[in-house]
C-alpha cells in the first residue's frame, strides 16, 4: 500500500488504453445485443481497401476484429492498386443507398491516382464512421453541445482516455503538438468542448520546450520517433503518446522516449496499448451511433 501511494506521487501512471477500450467495447456489445434482438439490426460497416499494403491490412483486419467482437459486421471491399478514382466513387455510392450499410471508410492512404478528398466528400455523412467528412467536422466545430455530435475516432478516443482516467480537463492547459487533419486539428475543437485552454504547436514553433512544459495535458502526434523525452514536460502532467513509429533496433515505439520519464510524476500512455486500442474502439462506437441514427432510435 506504501508502496502504490510513493508510485502514485513520485512516478508516471501508466494508462491502460487497452483496459478502458475493453470497457467500451462491453458496454456496446451490449449495445448491439439489444439492437439485434429488439430491431432486428446488425450495424454494419463496409471497408474498402485498394491495393495490398500490409500496414492497411493489418488495420482493417484488427477493425474487423473489434467490430465483430461486439457482435457487428464488416464487409471488406478489395479493390486492385490500379482501380480507377470512378471505380472507388461508383461503390461508395452503392454503399450510401444500401440500407443493409450503416457505416463506410476507406483505409487511407490511396494510390496517386485517386484524390483522397474527393473520395471522402462522396461518402454520405450520415455512414461517415471516420467522421473525415466536412459537414461532419463542421458540425463538430460549430457545435455547443458534446453529445450529438459525430467525432473523429483519435481525437475522441483521446479524450476518453483522459476522463475514463478521472484527470480533469476543464480549466487545463492543454498543448497539442501536431496539426493534421486527422488528431491535431479536430482535437482543437473537443478540447474547447471541454473547456480546456489549448495551445497547438508544430514545426515552425519557436521554442517549443518553453510551451510545453507549461501543460497540464500535452498531446504529441508528429510522427518522430520518440521526439518528446522528460525535459519537455512538468512533474504531474498527463502525456498522451499519439505516434506508431519503429526505433533503430526495430521495435514499435511512439513520439514519446517512455523510458526517459522514470523519476517524472503524472500520466502517460504507452506505444503500444494506448491511443491506438481506443481509436478502434471509437470507430465501432461511431458505426452503432450512426446506426442508431439511421433507424430513428
Amino acid at each position: 500500500m506504501l508502496y502504490e501511494i510513493i508510485s502514485y506521487f513520485f512516478y508516471m501512471q501508466k494508462i491502460n488504453g487497452r483496459k478502458i477500450a475493453d470497457d467500451i467495447l462491453e458496454n456496446l456489445k451490449n449495445e448491439v445485443a439489444i439492437l439485434k434482438t429488439k430491431y432486428d439490426i446488425i450495424p454494419t460497416v463496409a471497408i474498402i481497401q485498394v491495393g495490398n499494403n500490409q500496414a492497411s491490412s493489418i488495420y482493417i483486419k484488427n477493425k474487423q476484429k473489434t467490430a465483430e467482437k461486439i457482435g457487428s459486421e464488416a464487409n471488406i471491399i478489395k479493390f486492385p492498386l490500379e482501380v480507377s478514382e470512378k471505380e472507388i466513387i461508383e461503390k461508395i455510392i452503392s454503399l450510401n443507398d444500401n440500407k443493409k450499410i450503416n457505416g463506410i471508410l476507406v483505409q487511407l492512404p490511396l494510390p496517386k491516382q485517386i484524390n483522397e478528398e474527393t473520395i471522402m466528400s462522396i461518402i454520405s455523412p450520415s455512414k461517415d464512421v471516420d467522421c473525415f467528412h466536412k459537414e461532419n467536422i463542421g458540425n463538430l466545430w460549430s457545435s455547443k453541445n458534446n453529445c450529438d455530435i459525430l467525432k473523429p475516432c483519435t481525437p475522441d478516443g483521446i479524450i476518453e482516455l483522459i476522463k475514463q482516467s478521472n484527470l480533469p480537463i476543464s480549466g487545463k492547459h492543454v498543448v497539442i503538438i501536431g496539426r493534421s487533419n486527422i488528431v491535431g486539428k479536430p482535437l482543437i475543437a473537443l478540447f474547447l468542448l471541454e473547456n480546456a485552454t489549448v495551445t497547438v504547436c508544430h514545426s515552425k514553433t519557436e521554442d517549443l520546450i518553453s510551451i510545453t512544459k507549461t501543460a497540464d495535458i500535452l498531446v504529441v502526434a508528429i510522427g518522430k520517433s520518440k521526439f518528446i523525452n522528460s525535459k519537455f514536460v512538468k512533474k504531474g502532467a498527463c502525456v498522451i503518446d499519439v505516434g506508431i513509429n519503429y526505433d533503430s533496433e526495430g521495435k514499435l515505439c511512439g513520439d514519446v522516449d517512455y523510458d526517459s520519464f522514470d523519476d517524472l510524476s503524472g500520466w502517460i500512455t504507452p506505444v503500444p496499448g494506448g491511443v491506438g486500442p481506443m481509436t478502434i474502439t471509437m470507430l465501432v462506437s461511431n458505426l452503432i451511433k450512426l446506426t442508431k441514427k439511421q433507424h430513428k432510435i
